[in-house]
């Protein structure tokens, strides 16, 4: 019986994503502390990416959401869809933009790649997996609707769907 079958047991600990852990784009060794990334000028220091002033001797490094925006593969796929979502769109799009202004300030690798609509859905691409959900979680705390969440078993990817 897999873990994910069998039932809950006081002091379990089970994995909150299962499947996820096999990013390409996750560090796999330590880099040169202090190095900045030279398309967003992001610091890494303290074994984290931080928006600090470029250190004299930092080395050059691209952070993980710039390498998935030049690589065009996004960590999540949020998609917005209905007749509330078509009517309400410029107000759920500068929602979202304001949260990626906030969230990013304190967590620089949790970004909004693109926002495309098209007959009268949106499909927001997303550099991190949790961030994601957060966007839809943010979504339907703002205008209710239904949000469900799906997360790739053989790939660091979450497709969110949020309607109204």
């Amino acid at each position: 019986m897999s873990d994910h079958t069998r039932p809950f047991k006081a002091g379990d600990h089970a994995e909150v994503f299962p499947g996820l852990g096999h990013d390409p784009y996750q560090l796999r060794g330590k880099l040169h502390e202090p190095s900045v990334c030279p398309s967003c000028g992001v610091v890494y220091t303290g074994g984290r990416w931080q928006w600090l002033p470029r250190p004299a001797d930092a080395q050059e490094a691209a952070c993980i959401a710039c390498r998935r925006t030049a690589d065009r593969l996004p960590a999540g796929y949020l998609t917005i869809d209905g007749d509330f979502a078509a009517q309400h769109q410029v107000e759920i799009i500068d929602l979202l933009r304001r949260d990626e202004t906030r969230t990013r300030a304190q967590h620089p690798m949790k970004r909004i790649m693109s926002i495309e609509s098209n007959g009268g859905a949106t499909l927001v691409q997303v550099t991190d997996v949790h961030y994601t959900r957060d966007l839809g979680e943010a979504l339907k705390s703002a205008f209710q609707g239904t949000l469900d969440i799906k997360y790739s078993r053989d790939q660091d990817l979450a497709r969110v769907h949020w309607r109204r």
